[in-house]
């Protein structure tokens, strides 16, 4: 059964050497789809005509930590887009927004007017949303309760408690390559234990590569590089099916079917 890595950042300058043969090799390897959130304004053009150029889908959205970068007209462009491809089925979603309070000296209160604003069109247009969730989980579940719109929540790295609640709101929690670290406990209990109809699979391609491509500091300051791609997807799931006890068919199964629930224009893609 193929495979949906439903966040890659194909656009990436990371992939501007050999972006057809990741393409190439990550359809070698069964992932059928891809999903390819935007990150500011400039990004928009380029992650449409990607998606429509290998058959993939797409998100338009300012990303939490490119709004210290952003003008306040960025949020009418987003607007505009949307509503001029309100139609297009490869849009899915509004993504990757959110916030992030990991990164120091980012201005808090402007990621979340703009978080704000962008789940308010996502409700405006009635898609789901991508968010990017680092130490900002209740932040991110006080507006989502208020606005009431549903999506991923990406890379999902909060506690059970706050796993839970996003999940009472209707939204599937990313899990990729952080999972396949031993050390990762908190990451890897979640997908263990949390309901299987939660989970989709991602990459975050160029970001986060799972252990078999993780380099030490020295060996990436002596030039070795661990730039993540689609194809390690398959990889990746093997891990989620030795946690939960699943044949990597049904896990193949289970995350794409948790996929189109939670991007539903996904499975007209498919069909």
């Amino acid at each position: 059964m193929p495979w949906i890595d439903t966040h890659c950042h194909l656009d990436a300058r990371e992939f501007d050497a050999d972006r057809e043969q990741v393409v190439q090799r990550a359809a070698a390897a069964g992932v059928a789809q891809l999903v390819l959130p935007a990150v500011a304004v400039w990004d928009f053009d380029a992650v449409r005509n990607l998606a429509h150029a290998h058959g993939f889908a797409y998100a338009l959205g300012i990303h939490p930590l490119c709004t210290d970068q952003a003008h306040e007209g960025d949020l009418a462009l987003l607007r505009d887009a949307l509503q001029q491809r309100r139609d297009d089925p490869r849009l899915v979603a509004v993504g990757e927004i959110g916030l992030d309070h990991f990164v120091p000296g980012l201005d808090r209160a402007k990621q979340e007017r703009f978080y704000e604003a962008q789940l308010m069109l996502a409700r405006e247009f009635d898609l789901p949303v991508i968010v990017h969730v680092r130490k900002s989980a209740d932040g991110l579940l006080k507006h989502l309760r208020r606005i009431g719109v549903r999506g991923i929540a990406h890379a999902f790295n909060g506690s059970e408690q706050q796993a839970r609640h996003f999940i009472g709101l209707g939204f599937k929690l990313g899990f990729g390559g952080a999972m396949t670290f031993d050390r990762a406990l908190q990451i890897r209990r979640l997908a263990q234990s949390l309901p299987g109809e939660a989970i989709v699979l991602e990459t975050d391609a160029p970001d986060i590569p799972p252990h078999w491509m993780y380099r030490t500091a020295a060996e990436r300051a002596a030039g070795a590089g661990m730039r993540n791609e689609p194809a390690e997807l398959p990889r990746i799931a093997q891990t989620l099916a030795e946690l939960r006890g699943w044949s990597l068919d049904e896990t193949a199964r289970i995350t794409t079917a948790n996929a189109h629930a939670a991007l539903p224009r996904l499975a007209a893609l498919a069909d």
